[in-house]
Parts: structure tokens; C-alpha cells; sequence
């Protein structure tokens, strides 16, 4: 748990963290090690998640979501973090893919597709990254050309979150090939359609239970009405309109899991006995322990800043950067440090510290990598008087 109340918390959201809780604690927390097994969590989970209103909680209630805020959001990834999955893809579905179809979908699209996600029928992905681009979104190479009234897609994904599951996929491609950014459109494709294929899921160094997919598009057709806002050429301009809330989320997760990871430890090193005495009982636990605490106060203060600043439609795009660089750096370096206050016992992956401690690495480089992020803050940096 957080070591205070966050300021942005009122009683109806600590209903929904117990709902949240208790979800997470029945339905999730006793299958993390099959979901690791198998690479993937369990189909029926969506639906269950869509039956409890846990699904796009954040969603207007005209579109079948909750009707909350962001700060729903927040919470369902805190508790999933405390409960110590990562794999579920639960936060890119409601916090990010819902909300690129709330803010740019047609009111036909809207309808569609968001009362099925929040239900659980439809599970949600976007695909960004393709071999060879990473972070360069400008250079990707799938393209969705005009065929009488439909677009032809053709190219490849990866790293693909939600991909092995996916019943609709936003695909970032190049409508206009001649062009880098203006060239980029968002277009939607439901995973039925003609032509598109699942390739491996990936194995990962962590978050081995979600299904990071491999997706590819061979002469796929859909209609141009699929086509994510009013015109060609807009999926640059929001692709970095939604970034800051998916680099939010990624901050919040990382967070959680920080605090989580520091609450066991605590746990541990009282408990845990050495030379005749608790661990924590020599000077060094009690100082990386009063180090690690710290650390995560002072981050829970500046993303419940950023929280407080999102939900006031105020986050802008440096301070998001700062977000996630910060928690991804500092939540690596805390569960870094409680790995080894556990001992050999800490890089088993029978303790969920030596899981969090791998899962958390890639924190560092999707949604931007920790290098992408520093050249963003460094540009808005005020000139020198």
C-alpha cells in the first residue's frame, strides 16, 4: 500500500480499490504462475474484469465504460501491481487503446468498439513498434494504401502487448509512404480480418505472463472508414497527444510495484535471522531500508502531482517524461537494492522481488526509452537568463 493516502483519493474511489483489491486478490494473485507458464492470462479474466466494471472504468457510461477518471485507472494498476502480476494487459486496454477511440473514433466507432471492451468481449492492442524502428515512429514501414473504398495493409509488428489475445488492433502505418510524420496514420483492424496473422509470442527477461506478440498484415483489407480521425496523416500528431497518459501509467506501475516490493522486504528483514538477530537489526538494512522508503515517498509525492495535474486535463508532455523517467530509474534502483537485502533467496523467482526486479527493467525502454525522455525534458528546458 502507499505510505499515505494519496490527496487525490476520495470515498468513492476507496470503494473501487477495495472492489479493485478484492478482484485482484480472488481472480488474479492464485493464477500468476499459470499465466507465466502459459505466457498469457486466462481469456475469461476480460470477462470477468468486464462483469465487475473494472474494464474502461474511466470511459463515459454512453460508451458502456465506468464513468470515472483517470484516478479509476490508477488505482486498477496500482492493486494489480500490489498483487504482484504483470501480466495482465489490463491498463493498455482501458487507459490507452479505449482512450485513442474515445478521442479521435467516429461516433459509429466509438459505439462499436468501447461498450465491447469495457464488457470484456473485445480485448484491445495498438501496434507501434516494428522491427528495426523502436522509438522512431516516424520511419515505420507498414503501409495501409487506398484501394477503391477500403485501405491494403501490409508490413509488421512487434512487441506487441495484448497481441496473442487481441480482438482489435490500432495499427500505426504510413498512408502516405513519401511522408515521415505527416505520412502516419491510425487504422483500425479487427483480428478477424483476411490476412492477419499472430506470430511468436516473445520470451522476455520479465513480465513472462504477458503475451508480447509478433503481428503481421499480408494484403489485409479493411474499409477506410476504419481509419482513426477525420483525415489522413493525424496518427503522429496523436500518438504524442495520448504518450503522456501511457508514459503516466507506466510511472504508476512501476511505483506500485516499488512500494510493494519494499512492504515484503520490510517483512522479510524482520523476520529473516543472521548471526543470531534479525537482519534488520544491523546498521546497513536499517539504512537501506530508510533509503528505500524515502526513495519511494518522495516518488509517490511527485506522481500524485502528475496525477492531480492529469485529472485537471493539465499534464504536458515534459513533466510526463520526467514522470517516467523518474519511477522507472528510481523503482529499479529500490527493488534493486531489496533484491540484495534478501540474499540468494532474492534471485529466485519463487520471491516476487527477484520477479519484480526483472519484470520492472523494461520500464526503462517501452513508452519511450530513459534516453528519449531525457532529450524531451532537455528541450523544454528554459533559456539560461
Amino acid at each position: 500500500m502507499p505510505p499515505r493516502r494519496s490527496p487525490w483519493m476520495d470515498s468513492d474511489l476507496d470503494d473501487f480499490r477495495d472492489l479493485a483489491r478484492t478482484f485482484m486478490e480472488k481472480e488474479v494473485k492464485p493464477n500468476i504462475e499459470k499465466y507465466i507458464e502459459q505466457k498469457h492470462v486466462d481469456r475469461e479474466l476480460w470477462n470477468r474484469a468486464g462483469e465487475m466494471g473494472l474494464l474502461c472504468a474511466s470511459i463515459p457510461e454512453e460508451y458502456g465504460g465506468g464513468g470515472g477518471t483517470w484516478a479509476h485507472e490508477t488505482i486498477l494498476i496500482e492493486e494489480q501491481a500490489y498483487a504482484g502480476d504483470s501480466s495482465w494487459g489490463a491498463s493498455l486496454h482501458s487507459g490507452i487503446v479505449a482512450h485513442y477511440l474515445l478521442a479521435y473514433g467516429t461516433e459509429e466507432q466509438k459505439r462499436e468498439w468501447l461498450p465491447k471492451m469495457a464488457s470484456g468481449e473485445v480485448v484491445g492492442a495498438i501496434a507501434m513498434t516494428e522491427p528495426g524502428t523502436g522509438s522512431d515512429l516516424q520511419s515505420v514501414r507498414t503501409k495501409a494504401l487506398k484501394d477503391g473504398d477500403d485501405y491494403v495493409i501490409n508490413g509488421s509488428k512487434t512487441f506487441i502487448t495484448n497481441g496473442a489475445q487481441a480482438d482489435v488492433v490500432l495499427v500505426v502505418v504510413k498512408t502516405n509512404p513519401e511522408e515521415k510524420a505527416a505520412g502516419i496514420s491510425l487504422v483500425i483492424v479487427p483480428t478477424d480480418t483476411p490476412g492477419f496473422s499472430r506470430g511468436r509470442v516473445l520470451d522476455k527477461i520479465g513480465m513472462k505472463g504477458q503475451d508480447t506478440s509478433e503481428l503481421s498484415f499480408e494484403d489485409v483489407r479493411v474499409p477506410q472508414s476504419n481509419l482513426l480521425g477525420a483525415e489522413e496523416g493525424q496518427g503522429f500528431v496523436q500518438l504524442m497527444l495520448q504518450l503522456p497518459q501511457e508514459r503516466l501509467i507506466v510511472a504508476v506501475s512501476c511505483l506500485a510495484a516499488a512500494e510493494a516490493v519494499v512492504d515484503l522486504t520490510h517483512t522479510y528483514v524482520t523476520d529473516r535471522q543472521a548471526f543470531g538477530r534479525p537482519i534488520f537489526g544491523f546498521q546497513n538494512t536499517k539504512f537501506v531500508m530508510a533509503e528505500v522508503f524515502t526513495d519511494i515517498r518522495v516518488t509517490r509525492s511527485f506522481l500524485d502531482e502528475c496525477i492531480e495535474l492529469h485529472l485537471e486535463g493539465k499534464l504536458d508532455i515534459p513533466t510526463a517524461a520526467m514522470a517516467k523517467l523518474w519511477a522507472s530509474e528510481h523503482a529499479q534502483q529500490v527493488v534493486d537494492k531489496c533484491l540484495q537485502l534478501h540474499g540468494g533467496y532474492g534471485y529466485m523467482n519463487e520471491y516476487p522481488v527477484a520477479r519484480a526486479w526483472a519484470d520492472l527493467r523494461v520500464s526503462q525502454i517501452y513508452g519511450g526509452t530513459s534516453e528519449i525522455m531525457k532529450e524531451i525534458i532537455a528541450r523544454s528546458l528554459p533559456a539560461p537568463s
